[in-house]
Parts: structure tokens; sequence; C-alpha cells
């Protein structure tokens, strides 16, 4: 199944989903402060029956409330950071599984695209090239507010954990990025990091330069990668349904492969306006020509790697009148020219 078919998660604007073993690892965290957790597990309505279930699903306010009051009484500054730093490759379950035997970083990051759902529906992971480097970007899909620091600072630096673990701590990251202030904790994020770290960025996420991430990994195993691939394939089968309006436009423009509908035909064909189409995309946090821009470069890189046709034949394809303009689009996605990829 193409990767780009379950990437998007239908979320209600005040619904997370996460492992319940993440939860309960923060809530062992506020353990080792001197303050009443159950008080406080009590007043965010989280009881120990929704801990028993794999996955807990939950209003995002009851985790936000955990998340602001547990900082509010540890009065830490580094509080994110150091959960964050507690959550290590094997607490990932089986996407964590598959991110150990991956061949690459490139690899890597696009399994947590694909798969990110299975961890929390908080955030999504995205990534794009610019020049000679390589940048692995974490969106919100909720607002996240005054936990924004401390929601980020856990995310990137788990991610950081898996990434030096199957890199054996040479992961190459060069920089990280955080859309707010410095705070107390830029020291402690400086020294975890152990690279340049900027705040009041227009973004979140980190940096790698561009030879690193499609150099070979010493744990990489193909056969093991697939297998741990198909059973996160099916684990978000199961919690994702498969209904928005992004994800049917996808599926509609890979049965058109030989044409992609036009903003207005595809609406017809959904039997929407374009302005409700437009609308709907909008509210989902995409757009059509966003959408399309990701059809075209996944079957770019599906096309170019069969080696069966012609980068012009895969140009014309892909609906583009003039290679050049392939040239440009491609190695704005990939970083190098699609002659270079092949």
């Amino acid at each position: 199944m193409n990767r780009w078919l379950n990437s998007d998660t239908a979320l209600s604007s005040d619904e997370v989903v996460l492992p319940s073993y993440y939860l309960r690892h923060i809530i062992e965290h506020l353990h080792t402060y001197p303050m009443d957790v159950p008080a406080l597990l009590g007043k965010a309505g989280i009881t120990e029956k929704m801990l028993e279930e794999p996955l807990v699903r939950l209003p995002w306010a009851q985790l936000q409330s955990i998340l602001s009051v547990g900082r509010q009484l540890t009065q830490d500054p580094n509080l994110g950071l150091l959960i964050g730093e507690r959550l290590l490759v094997n607490m990932h379950g089986m996407l964590g599984y598959a991110a150990m035997n991956s061949g690459s970083i490139r690899q890597v990051v696009e399994l947590l695209e694909a798969f990110f759902p299975l961890r929390t529906t908080l955030v999504t992971v995205h990534h794009h090239t610019q020049g000679d480097q390589f940048q692995l970007e974490i969106r919100e899909n909720i607002a996240l507010g005054d936990v924004q620091d401390l929601v980020y600072e856990i995310i990137i630096l788990a991610l950081k954990n898996v990434l030096d673990y199957i890199t054996h701590g040479s992961s190459g990251i060069v920089q990280v990025a955080f859309p707010f202030c410095a705070g107390p904790q830029a020291a402690l994020a400086h020294e975890l990091f152990k690279c340049e770290v900027r705040y009041e960025q227009s973004w979140a996420g980190m940096i790698f330069p561009l030879q690193v991430v499609d150099a070979p990994l010493s744990m990489a195993d193909p056969d093991a990668f697939k297998h741990a691939t198909l059973i996160c394939q099916r684990e978000l089968e199961k919690i994702t349904p498969d209904n928005s309006t992004a994800q049917k436009l996808k599926r509609l423009m890979l049965e058109k492969r030989s044409g992609f509908p036009t903003l207005e035909t595809a609406a017809r064909l959904m039997h929407l306006t374009p302005r409700t189409l437009h609308r709907r995309l909008t509210a989902e946090g995409t757009s059509y020509r966003a959408v399309l821009e990701d059809i075209r470069h996944a079957l770019a890189v599906e096309y170019l790697r069969s080696g069966q046709i012609s980068i012009q034949e895969i140009a014309f394809a892909l609906g583009y009148h003039d290679v050049a303009n392939f040239r440009r689009a491609f190695k704005r996605w990939e970083g190098v020219p699609p002659s270079a990829f092949q």
C-alpha cells in the first residue's frame, strides 16, 4: 500500500490518543517530586482503569492539565526535557522496533511520517530538504497552548534518543529548533541535544546534513523492517478512520494517475462544491495544492526506484508539461535532481 494513503489521522479537535505506558511514564516521573500525584490525576480525571488499556483516548484538556499543573507543582523548568530523556527506543513498541531495523535515517523519518499516530496524535512528522540540509519538522495537530514547550521538548528529545541509538550516537544532528522563547531549561537542552539549540524559531524539529541521512545503518535488517512495518500498518488501520477529506482526495488522485483532476473536477467527483472542498481541506490543515504535491512526490520516488521509465516520461505522467519544472520540484523534495536519485 502506498505510504501516503494512511498518513493522516482523523481526530476530533479536543481528543488525543497515546499509549498508556507513555502516560504512566509521565506519572512515574512526577512521583519523583514531593507532590500529591494521585490528587493531580484525580483532578485531571485520569483513572487507573484508563491506564489498563493499551491506548488511552482522552480529551486534550485532561493531558494538558497534568502537564500544566505538574509543572506548577514541581517548579522544575526542566520537566519536559527530563521526561523526554527517559523515553528510549525500546519504549515505542513496534514502531520503535521498525526504526531499530531501518536502513537509513531517511527511512526512519519516512516511517515516522507514516506511523507517528501509533504513538501520539498530538503532532505529525514531516521532512523536506533545503540546500545541503535535511529538516525533520514536528507540527501540532492540536493547539498545545501553555504546554507547547513541554510537548515539543518531550517529543523531540525522544526522537533524538531513537536516532542516537540506531546510529550508535552519531546521528549527525546539527541543530534543534523550538518555536518558543528560551528559558531556564536552555542550558540542559544544549547539554542533552549536544548541538546548537535555537529558540523563537518559526518551526520545531531537527536539522541534519543531507549527506548523513542516506548513510547505511549497521543495525539494518530489511526483513525485520518489512515485517515490523506491516504490523504498524495493521495497527494504524485499526485506530485510524480513513475518512478525512484529504485522504479521499489522495485516493481519487491515485485512481486518476493518467491525469490528476483539477480542484473543480475533484470536487464534482466527491459530490462537493469547490468552495466546500477547499474549506474542508483548510480545516484539516492542508490544501488541494499540498495534496497534489504529496502525490506527485510519492509517485516520482516510486517511478524512479522502479527504473522502468525515463525522467521525461515520469514528468509527463505527473502532469508536468516542462521537464525542467519537474526537475526543480524533485530537487526541492529530495535535495538532489531526479537523475542523481535514480
